[in-house]
């Protein structure tokens, strides 16, 4: 068969570690037999970060904002270890934030549902999205320790000459400091997201902050969801039968335990960053969730939710086989490319992005799995097997899907 045509790139952010050789594998099996692949190609690895100042990662925002669509691979986010063992220049900042605060919008998350797999809540019946703020809080934070006493002030110059300072803490021993912040436009470029995707969606909405206790920074989040949802959404919502309410963090916990699913759930970044791994997990496994960053002009990045899963990468490297699963990272490129396909009304393009999730799906159903997933399954004979050997028996079914 001819393979199918791009006529724009998509840029594809290539990582590190195992998913780095899953991402290759993906590509020479499951990609490029099939598509005649555009791709505007940027090294996310960390020594070519390092190398590069970083700069690769801003550029590759950029390139995502000018072509609309991007793929990442999973990336380190380097600690005093990694400086060590990477010899880095630098300790360079997580790339996702990066990427996140030059786009600007919201990452969604919702868990891959297969029938073998049920969620450890049983009452959940439906897929939960998790609808994460994609700026600021403690991913663009600035932090102080220090190691005698003195005074921690928040200061706020304004241009206009007003000064606003407030004490923090005085401290009599030593400690910590950490400066946050959010922008009022970001924050109305997140409600703006979730609203849309809830309308597209058709499903409820919810958002949860700390609003009692922060009473200034999650209130202003309150307060602009608020403003959005009753300037432009309200009426929409009530056509559409869905709903949207605020409510306090904790609240929305138990709410969630206790509710059924099927509702986009918007968290400030840290809370979404943390609650989309809780949802994953209890779905059935952090590698069956899937990830998009969806910002305000509609450009979207697919990416895998998990880390480089660096245990695995340590064996491959010592020769052994790992049974890696490859799922979240498919579905990253079989979104992204179904996405171009619908930007450029190429309805062959969108199709492939279908048929090579249903070949997962084929495969999983058939009991075929890595071994992360072996102990999950319920109702079919569970074959574990290596990373090679489940992309190859997801080829064939794609092969079978596309005669």
């Amino acid at each position: 068969m001819d393979r199918i045509k791009m006529s724009t790139p998509i840029v594809e952010m290539d990582g590190d570690e195992m998913t780095r050789i899953l991402w290759k594998w993906i590509k020479d099996e499951l990609i490029l037999p099939f598509v005649d692949l555009k791709s505007e190609y940027y090294d996310l690895g960390l020594p070519n970060r390092d190398k590069t100042g970083d700069k690769v990662t801003i550029e590759a925002s950029d390139a995502a904002l000018k072509y609309g669509v991007a793929v990442k691979c999973a990336t380190i986010t380097p600690n005093a270890q990694r400086m060590t063992e990477y010899h880095l220049h630098k300790m360079w900042k997580s790339p996702n934030g990066t990427i996140r605060s030059i786009m600007d919008g919201t990452v969604f998350r919702a868990p891959i549902i297969i029938p073998s797999i049920h969620p450890l809540v049983k009452g959940w019946e439906k897929p939960i999205t998790i609808a994460r703020h994609a700026y600021g809080d403690v991913y663009k934070n600035t932090e102080i320790r220090t190691d005698e006493p003195g005074t921690a002030m928040l200061v706020f110059q304004g241009e206009s000459g007003k000064r606003q300072e407030h004490v923090i803490h005085d401290f009599s021993g030593p400690g910590v400091i950490q400066g946050i912040h959010n922008t009022d436009k970001s924050i109305h470029s997140f409600a703006e997201s979730c609203f849309k995707f809830a309308v597209e969606s058709k499903q409820d909405l919810w958002f949860a902050t700390k609003d009692t206790i922060s009473k200034t920074y999650d209130a202003r989040f309150r307060e602009i969801f608020n403003e959005v949802f009753e300037k432009e959404y309200k009426e929409i919502f009530k056509e559409l039968g869905i709903v949207y309410f605020y409510t306090l963090i904790d609240d929305a916990v138990a709410r969630v335990i206790r509710s059924k699913g099927g509702f986009i759930w918007a968290c400030k970044n840290y809370d979404g960053d943390v609650m989309s791994d809780m949802l994953s997990t209890a779905f059935g496994s952090l590698a069956m969730m899937t990830s998009v960053l969806v910002n305000p002009d509609g450009k979207y990045e697919y990416e895998a939710a998990h880390g480089t899963v660096t245990r695995h990468y340590y064996r491959y490297l010592k020769g052994e086989e790992t049974s890696t699963n490859p799922i979240a990272t498919i579905f990253a490129w079989s979104g992204a490319l179904r996405k171009r396909g619908e930007l450029d009304h190429i309805d062959e393009l969108q199709n492939f992005g279908n048929q090579l999730e249903g070949a997962c799906f084929d495969t999983l159903n058939a009991g075929i799995s890595t071994k992360d997933l072996v102990h999950l399954m319920e109702g079919v004979e569970a074959k574990p097997v290596n990373s090679k050997d489940f992309i190859a028996a997801i080829r064939a079914n794609l092969e079978k899907r596309i005669v």
